[in-house]
């Protein structure tokens, strides 16, 4: 159990205090000023997510791999408890150096990142007052969460921590005593977001289960304490089918954003949305893992952005600090393309054309930005827009040639680019922010003996 002597009746008591200063205290509506909140968030399009801690000691994945302690919560890991439990013992990564990871961000053009403070095993990633297992028990006993919020800032990355509102090491989450257990929670949470300055997101989670982690008071806290903050939708998810389509739910009070998971979400422009994938199969380092490439980190970006959303890339760093050179290798490639194609995600909107498995698109001002995907054809006609195109050019050197008839515009395209995606930029005599999106219809003709069927 990951308590301390004594805690239940003073955290109890710490808990009324809370929610009689919160019910007494005016909180501003958080749906009210949600825009101006999420301005940086939306322009900003691709950030980095961090899962690591001791577990990469056995390349599993975190948290899910502990064997059940608590009935009420839905881990059936391989790892023994006894096992798990004691891997912060030996978990040293002598080689950690926080600039390497933010700077590796920054060179694979994303804008933020969100490194996962406490998971779901209820570790603690900085060295808490409120709870001994936490990394200052370790051999290392440095604060990730300080290093990580210092360099992310030397950076110019925004900067958020995922934080588990459940633990499931702890037998009074989701028991009798579970006011306790949320009294304690919220304790670690005032910890958190008081010691690192200013938090841009906080991103809680959902294990699929009923929630008990009292949001009438824990979101109180978390915007008293840091007014600027945006947070994710996951904090009030009840049940599987919630998680599993979170679209279909329109967002609560105090949720900016909603979190599709291993997916690219489908074209919403009507609630902020983020994508979290994992670089690898797993959330959190795995030896001889699979990753994704290059190419494929491109397509998925582009379908995410193309259907007004943002990605949460995720990375998993080995046991010794450093994140594996297959993925910097990787987004590395990834941000060599950002370096030419950056004007087509950076403060975009997604469409006007959905997305589809072979092109996407975003907008900004007057100018309609169109990823080629997965394509072999030389020719592109899609329905015509609203606004007259009066230029078409290929983001990084290049020029396009174009017609339109019959209420499609044609693309005559250039060769293909050796590994990844070329963008298209239309230069519109009006502005692409008015046009309603367009659905793409069954097949799109390419100009080649192929026809691509769509989603």
């Amino acid at each position: 159990m990951n308590s301390l002597p004594g805690r239940s009746a003073l955290l109890f008591f710490l808990a009324l205090l809370v929610s009689n200063a919160f019910s007494q205290e005016s909180i501003p509506s958080a749906a009210a000023d949600r825009p101006v909140r999420l301005t940086w968030w939306r322009e900003a399009r691709f950030g980095m997510f961090i899962h690591y801690g001791p577990v990469s000691l056995t390349g599993k994945e975190l948290s899910w791999s502990r064997a059940n302690s608590n009935p009420n919560c839905p881990n059936h890991g391989e790892t023994p408890v006894e096992v798990y439990d004691h891997l912060y013992k030996t978990f040293d990564p002598e080689n950690f150096n926080a600039s390497d990871w933010t700077g590796l961000a920054k060179a694979a053009g994303m804008k933020y990142l969100i490194f996962v403070a406490k998971h779901c095993d209820g570790f603690l990633m900085w060295p808490s007052k409120v709870d001994p297992y936490n990394i200052g028990a370790s051999p290392f006993k440095r604060d990730f969460c300080a290093e990580l919020s210092q360099a992310a800032r030397k950076d110019g990355l925004g900067f958020g921590f995922y934080f588990s509102p459940m633990d499931w090491r702890d037998p009074e989450c989701r028991s009798t005593n579970n006011d306790h257990f949320v009294a304690h929670m919220q304790e670690e949470l005032r910890e958190l977001l008081t010691a690192y300055g200013q938090i841009d997101v906080l991103w809680f989670d959902s294990d699929g289960r009923p929630t008990m982690w009292h949001p009438e008071t824990t979101y109180p806290l978390v915007r008293k304490l840091q007014p600027k903050i945006i947070i994710d939708n996951r904090l009030q998810l009840d049940t599987g089918e919630q998680w599993k389509h979170q679209e279909l739910l329109k967002l609560r009070e105090n949720e900016d954003f909603y979190t599709p998971e291993q997916h690219v979400g489908a074209y919403d422009e009507t609630q902020p949305w983020e994508s979290c994938i994992t670089l690898g199969t797993q959330w959190a380092w795995k030896p001889n893992d699979k990753i994704k490439s290059a190419a494929e980190v491109v397509r998925i970006l582009a379908q995410t952005v193309g259907g007004d959303g943002n990605l949460l890339l995720d990375v998993g760093p080995m046991p010794d600090g450093r994140i594996e050179p297959r993925q910097i290798e990787v987004l590395k490639k990834v941000g060599a393309w950002m370096d030419l194609n950056r004007e087509s995600i950076y403060a975009t909107r997604g469409g006007p054309w959905k997305p589809t498995q072979q092109i996407a698109s975003t907008r900004k001002r007057n100018a309609v930005f169109v990823f080629l995907l997965n394509r072999n054809q030389t020719a592109l006609e899609l329905p015509a827009l609203p606004h007259k195109i009066i230029s078409a050019s290929v983001l990084g050197g290049g020029s396009v040639s174009m017609e339109t008839a019959k209420g499609k515009v044609i693309l005559h395209l250039p060769p293909r680019q050796a590994w990844t995606a070329t963008v298209i930029k239309l230069q519109l005599d009006g502005s692409a922010m008015d046009i309603p999106a367009i659905a793409l219809p069954a097949a799109i003709s390419t100009g080649s003996s192929e026809k691509y069927s769509l989603p």
